[in-house]
């Protein structure tokens, strides 16, 4: 058949270290690779989904395996994965999907997310059960990457150090009024005000599963005066803020709308403030999300690179102070959701389907790989509207988060 003559080439070309099986639908078995680890067997199911992974392999990888016609006897998707982008990277231009890439990205280009169509998205993927987070995430609900700052880190450690390391670049003083931009499950911001002593934070989210939570525990730590949430687009915001932080939203603008992102942060924050930007983005050139992903994970989002963020930040007036690119502190996280998931899925069963348990196995694992042998990185930009008031060193970041620490520290035995 004409697909497995294609698929074989397409293996052969990409999968040079480690071994790969393949047995086609009518039961012939191909061999890739130099014999060594990891070795992965997989077999199709039907004559279709060969010919549907030939025409478009980004897309339907995901969703063959998630249906079941693409079987994974021996190893696991990421164990794949590996096999395919550790070499390649990702880069197919031999193969015809690269003629859809500039199709696709000019699409991007022409999808902006209004409120309407952001809340719509954020409910797809934030406003599932809520036990199903509790069950791979830490203990805060930090849904977004962690900071490793020592090789032993646990995620619990790792998110905390996230924080501290946010929070120090964010210069946050005692009586700071803070404005979260996508405050999730909370705990950024109810950290800001509990450790770095800001006077008033008010969280802003799409997500109605997120802001229930979020009020409970503001309520629960006594902050609820201090700590607010609101189910509230970012630019129906008013009032202006002394900070602004906004940690793993930006990835959900749409290439479309950074200009409106922006300079409503501009007109948000007060003239002495800082703003600090932790999102997803890209270390090569620019390119739409993995379709799959944006199918059924995450509708209407966008990885940029520095050169799409940049101009947009430039045409709003704001100043670029810092920038910090992270690197493998996201496939760290995601190795530890990925593992926590599958040691849980026999409870994330019992909250949906096998069909939900293999597109979130396949989700966490595609995000891995991204990290691990792709181009995704996360980056920290920190903004303000002058360039005087962020010290001229880095060296006040160490200096602050060893204070948040020790804070942390006296606010774990205050509350124990």
């Amino acid at each position: 058949m004409l697909s497995d003559k294609i698929l074989a080439t397409a293996f052969t070309r990409s999968v040079k270290r480690g071994t790969l099986k393949m047995t086609t639908a009518k039961g012939q078995t191909f061999t890739f690779g130099d014999g060594g680890l990891p070795e992965v067997a997989i077999r199709f199911t039907d004559t279709a989904a060969q010919t549907a992974l030939c025409l478009h392999p980004e897309l339907k990888l995901g969703e063959l395996f998630m249906d079941g016609r693409l079987v994974i006897e021996e190893g696991d998707i990421l164990g794949l994965l590996q096999l395919v982008l550790q070499d390649t990277h990702g880069e197919l231009n031999d193969l015809p999907l690269h003629r859809l890439r500039k199709i696709r990205h000019w699409l991007t280009l022409r999808g902006e997310n209004d409120a309407t169509r952001s809340k719509r998205n954020v409910a797809h993927h934030y406003d599932l059960d809520g036990r199903l987070y509790s069950l791979f995430l830490d203990s805060d609900k930090q849904y977004s990457c962690a900071y490793f700052d020592h090789p032993d880190a646990s995620l619990e450690e790792a998110q905390a150090a996230k924080k501290r390391h946010i929070a120090a670049k964010l210069l946050v003083e005692r009586g700071h009024s803070v404005l979260d931009i996508g405050s999730g499950w909370g705990g950024m911001g109810l950290y800001l005000a509990q450790v770095a002593g800001a006077g008033s934070v008010k969280g802003v989210t799409l997500s109605e599963e997120q802001l229930e939570v979020s009020r409970k525990r503001a309520a629960t730590a006594g902050l609820a005066d201090r700590v607010k949430f609101e189910l509230q687009d970012y630019r129906a915001t008013t009032g202006t803020f002394d900070r602004i932080v906004s940690v793993g939203m930006f990835e959900h603008v749409g290439l479309a709308s950074y200009d409106d992102y922006f300079q409503t942060c501009r007109k948000l924050l007060k003239d002495d403030g800082v703003m600090l930007l932790h999102t997803i983005g890209r270390s090569g050139t620019p390119y739409p999300v993995n379709p799959w992903i944006a199918r059924y994970i995450f509708p209407g989002g966008h990885l940029p690179v520095l050169s799409e963020m940049m101009p947009a930040i430039e045409r709003a007036g704001l100043v670029v102070t810092d920038i910090e690119i992270l690197r493998l502190h996201y496939a760290y996280t995601l190795q530890a959701w990925r593992e926590r998931f599958l040691a849980q899925r026999d409870e994330v069963l019992k909250l949906y389907d096998e069909r939900f348990c293999r597109m979130w196995e396949c989700y966490l694992a595609m995000s891995e790989s991204a990290f691990r042998w792709q181009d995704a990185v996360v980056f920290q930009v920190q903004l303000a509207r002058r360039n005087d008031v962020v010290p001229l060193t880095r060296d006040y970041i160490a200096e602050r988060e060893a204070i948040l620490k020790r804070a942390e520290t006296m606010e774990f035995k205050r509350s124990a």
